[in-house]
């Protein structure tokens, strides 16, 4: 089911976002191994919960935790 796809894909994002600093927003199917359309989807679920931030550089967006959840994340590992 789609659903359960795109949930997967953002817990696999979330954790990937953990063990970095940032990611490029164009580097995140690859980095994911994963379709651009389910990448993208997962991204907005996490955006919708707060868990993420957005960062531009030189006109490109960068993703990373938000400190909250980077601090979950840490106490999770």
């Amino acid at each position: 089911m789609m659903r359960d796809q795109i949930g997967e894909t953002a817990g696999r994002l979330w954790t990937e976002l953990g063990s970095r600093e940032e990611i490029g927003l164009t580097q995140l199917p690859r980095v994911l191994k994963a379709k651009s359309d389910v990448t993208y989807q997962a991204l907005g679920w996490l955006a919708r919960e707060d868990k993420i931030t957005y960062r531009t550089k030189a006109g490109k967006v960068f993703i990373s935790l938000s400190e909250k959840e980077r601090e979950h994340f840490k106490n999770h590992i």
